[in-house]
């Protein structure tokens, strides 16, 4: 009896040990996602991922590396866990589509050190039907005040064959390379968003959302398919440090079956980031065209320095306002208004002054005379890359600009990367610590002034237009300038792979719509006139910029018409087809009427297809207006600016017979009758 009364005990407390041991798991709300998250024997906290029963992530580690305590990565133990759910809708204030549903299912898991430490992390998990979401929270605890983060040890181990699309993490031009395509072992260390296809035809991406305070994280391969995370370094020491209570950024995955669902699914990342701090933003903020002082810089015309070349005067300032008037277009930007140009600006920025203009440019008078006509003047601060100097002004600039009725700022942070100088007089990296709350410091005192913001060479977008919605675009990738005097300029496909890799990510002011096809010294761009059209379909951005000289629309009053036609805010987006890489159709309906747009992209091969219209409503007609490559467009060859324009009335039940040249593309105004 005693041998049997032991052994049932013992029974029950193997039971009970191993209770204690299962592993965590959450499905998403439809089944298809499964998040599993254990330890391993030596208390590891592994994560992993299945999609219908077949692993997509294989168990990948969690943990950090800190700078003075031992690292938070073995000896854990689940001490609680808890379950939650969410279905809702919320609206944007501007956006690709209006309405944003935010359906998941969450997981929350306490772990604690065995160790006399007994230090504490908690990981916050939600799984949505097409992707996931999870981030570490530091708890407030008495063994760890201050985290100083030397290493992230997030992992990503890919379970499956496939081929990637990524750029290079922590090289010198930031985020402005072309998309290297290689098997998924041939990635190096990249930056996010990374795109994978596995050789089954599943699409997976890799990104961030709502990065606060936090480093960037790039992803390096580390053995096979194994990804780790690796935060941008800091100029003073740990990556990151934070007091606690924190949580990390969230470490984002896309998960969708073809292409044009994974287009779908970057709702996950605005659906990660806290709502709106701006409930008023649509009375002071609308989504624009603009033109501007720009483009002739590039193609070495005009000068930003002062001289005979100096683009930003008065005069020819004028001669923009005038043109975006008598157009429709909103605001004119004007780069080189401001003391800082002359010499050797580049990576320096010691000499900018942002609180007066030169003396060739009446800033006042222009702003007065732009009000007048209906156009607001953009506002520019670049900083060179010394936020020491922009800092210190910031104020001053930003009330300078609200007094003028400037209500929309271009930033520029042109340096190396790990060429910022900081506040403190330390260089640090674009996507470091230091940046991420500078970038959000701009975004903070701008919106008390009702001042929206496009940062070029910025911190990479986390979906924290969501919380600040006045963060309108930004850069952060190879822009059309690289048309003007890139060795190599963007080939076609690099525009391609934009649509499945950065802007899964948002918004991007790509600056689009140069109808000559000429760059600096009148060298081909490797485009069509159609496809120039389609970028305003294909790349979305809150404000797009008509790029070109006036004079070249007054060439082509045609296609002109279709840039000074389409809107810059949308009701509704459906991706109709596309490949990454390859091509892409994309429809759009306007948010302020019934009509709809369609801008379609190729890569360097032509394409033909039938477009099947049953986006558009049902019971109505519409007039096709279609911007069509010509018989003969081929961006190799004078082909290039062949364009085909015709009309036909159509309804939901039609299709309609699109060819895309070489490198070219096709842009369709669907006008509601």
């Amino acid at each position: 009896m005693r041998n049997l009364f032991w052994l049932m005990a013992g029974m029950l407390m193997l039971a009970a040990a191993r209770a204690e041991a299962a592993p965590e798991t959450v499905v998403s709300p439809s089944g298809a996602l499964r998040f599993t998250l254990d330890t391993d024997p030596d208390g590891r906290p592994v994560w992993s991922l299945a999609r219908e029963g077949g692993a997509v992530v294989n168990p990948s580690r969690l943990g950090f590396i800190l700078g003075d305590a031992p690292k938070l990565e073995r000896n854990f133990e689940i001490v609680e866990v808890a379950r939650h759910s969410a279905d809702s809708r919320w609206e944007q204030p501007w956006g690709e589509r209006r309405f944003v549903t935010d359906r998941h299912n969450e997981l929350v898991v306490t772990l604690r050190e065995k160790t006399p430490l007994k230090r504490l992390l908690r990981l916050r998990v939600r799984l949505f039907d097409d992707g996931l979401g999870f981030r570490i929270e530091f708890p407030q605890q008495p063994n760890l005040t201050t985290a100083r983060i030397v290493e992230e040890l997030t992992e990503f181990d890919l379970a499956q064959p496939g081929t990637a699309w990524w750029i290079p993490g922590g090289e010198w031009n930031r985020y402005e390379y072309l998309y290297n395509r290689t098997p998924i072992e041939g990635v190096g260390q990249a930056h996010t968003p990374i795109t994978f296809r596995t050789d089954a035809g599943l699409h997976l991406s890799i990104h961030e959302a709502a990065l606060v305070d936090y480093a960037g994280m790039w992803l390096r391969r580390v053995e096979g398919q194994r990804f780790k995370a690796r935060l941008s370094p800091s100029g003073t020491g740990p990556s990151v440090v934070r007091d606690l209570p924190f949580a990390t950024p969230w470490r984002v995955m896309l998960v969708a079956p073809d292409a044009a669902k994974l287009y779908a699914a970057s709702d996950i990342i605005l659906n990660l980031n806290e709502p709106s701090k701006l409930p008023d933003i649509g009375t002071w903020f609308r989504p624009h065209k603009y033109v501007g002082v720009w483009w002739e810089m590039h193609l070495e015309t005009a000068s930003w320095a002062t001289g005979p070349k100096l683009g930003a005067t008065t005069a020819n300032t004028r001669r923009y306002i005038d043109f975006a008037a008598a157009n429709g277009f909103r605001s004119v930007l004007v780069e080189g208004w401001n003391p800082g140009w002359d010499g050797d600006w580049f990576a320096t920025g010691h000499d900018f002054d942002f609180t007066r203009p030169t003396p060739y440019f009446d800033l006042q008078g222009l702003s007065s005379y732009a009000r007048g006509k209906g156009v607001r003047i953009m506002g520019h601060h670049e900083t060179a890359g010394n936020i020491r100097v922009y800092e210190a002004q910031l104020g001053a600039a930003l009330d300078l600009y609200q007094r003028l009725g400037v209500d929309s700022v271009k930033t520029g942070y042109v340096a190396d990367a790990g060429g910022i100088l900081a506040p403190d007089g330390s260089y640090q990296w674009h996507d470091g610590q230091v940046m991420s709350r500078h970038h959000l410091k701009v975004v903070e005192e701008a919106a008390k002034r009702r001042i929206a913001v496009n940062p070029h060479e910025p911190i990479k977008d986390t979906g924290l237009r969501r919380t600040w919605p006045n963060w309108v675009a930004r850069e952060g990738a190879r822009g059309m300038e690289y048309n003007a005097w890139g060795n190599p300029k963007n080939p076609p496909a690099h525009e391609v792979n934009l649509i499945f890799t950065r802007m899964l990510s948002g918004p991007m002011d790509y600056t689009p719509g140069i109808l000559s096809l000429t760059g600096k010294g009148g060298a081909p761009i490797p485009s069509t006139m159609a496809r120039q059209l389609a970028l305003y379909v294909l790349l979305y951005s809150p404000i797009q910029m008509a790029a070109d000289l006036p004079e070249n629309y007054a060439r082509h009053p045609g296609p002109f018409r279709f840039i000074k036609d389409v809107p810059a805010d949308w009701e509704q987006t459906e991706m109709l087809a596309g490949e990454v890489g390859a091509f892409a159709l994309i429809a759009r309906k306007d948010r302020h009427s019934r009509d709809w747009y369609v801008g379609g992209g190729t890569d360097e091969s032509p394409r033909e297809a039938e477009l099947p219209l049953a986006f558009l409503d049902k019971g109505r007609r519409y007039e096709a207006q279609i911007y069509a490559d010509g018989p003969t467009a081929d961006y190799r060859t004078e082909g290039r600016a062949d364009i085909a324009i015709t009309k036909r009335i159509v309804t939901s039940a039609d299709r309609i017979p699109i060819r895309m040249g070489a490198g070219g593309g096709v842009a369709i105004r669907f006008r509601a009758l």
